[in-house]
């Protein structure tokens, strides 16, 4: 199976996104080729989610797994943890007020 680069996926959600009109940037850019990336998703009251992508070591699916939910300043306490263990990590915050991420979409969740 051919692995997307970490840039062109990242690239390809913020696009995915863009379509259907919701705001998304980059925080932190990671390594280029294997950064792991985490999606913050501001739902623009103070409160949010963050999403890390884990793998299934029995079924070697990828999936997005919730890493913390609650108020903003705790979500960028725990991004800053991880940053600090993995510089290569990419930060893609989404803010959609109906908590949309599309994370789950044909495409974006392998």
């Amino acid at each position: 199976m051919i692995r997307l680069t970490s840039d062109i996926w990242v690239s390809a959600y913020l696009t995915r996104l863009r379509l259907v009109n919701i705001q998304a940037f980059v925080v932190a850019r990671g390594d280029a080729t294997a950064g792991a990336v985490l999606v913050k998703l501001n739902t623009l009251d103070g409160k949010g989610r963050v999403f890390q992508r884990s793998f299934d070591m029995t079924t070697g699916a990828r999936n997005w797994i919730e890493l913390i939910a609650g108020d903003e300043p705790e979500l960028d306490a725990a991004i800053t943890r991880q940053r600090s263990y993995d510089p290569d990590l990419w930060v893609i915050e989404v803010e959609d007020r109906a908590g949309r991420h599309l994370l789950g979409e044909p495409g974006l969740s392998e």
